[in-house]
């Protein structure tokens, strides 16, 4: 990934995102002509852990987790990150929160066997919204 901050290593990109099954296949809707067209060939259309890991995007807006650059949220900017638009204290902003994400993967360590898929699919299915590859865990 070129030009990534040093302190952000998505362990998946857009695309992978989208093939595994992140957001039910629905996150952009219609709206993705600024995105490549290989990124929406083979979107599965189910969370890869069959569970909806997401709150309403109403509720993200109420907690003011929204910028306005991104009105859908996090996996646009990381999207449009991706594609090389830097916003520097947009692109912090939402570093930081992509490094809270990691407690989770800590959750699942410290409970679940290590390989077990099915243990904790609520925290996994929200990593991979995240761009971790709870997979691994």
């Amino acid at each position: 990934m070129i030009d990534f901050d040093p302190e952000f290593k998505p362990e998946l990109t857009p695309k992978e995102m989208l093939e595994l099954g992140v957001f039910n296949g629905e996150y952009f809707g219609s709206e993705i002509e600024e995105y490549p067209k290989d990124w929406f060939e083979n979107v599965s259309k189910k969370n890869f852990f069959g569970i909806n890991a997401s709150m309403p995007l109403e509720y993200w807006q109420k907690k003011g987790w929204i910028h306005p650059q991104d009105p859908k949220g996090w996996f646009q900017w990381y999207c449009r990150y991706t594609l090389g638009r830097r916003t520097p204290d947009e692109d912090q902003r939402q570093i930081k929160r992509w490094k809270a994400m990691k407690r989770h993967a800590s959750q699942i360590k410290k409970n679940c066997d290590k390989g077990n898929i099915a243990c904790r699919p609520k925290q996994r299915q929200a990593l991979l919204h995240w761009a971790y590859d709870s997979r691994k865990i």
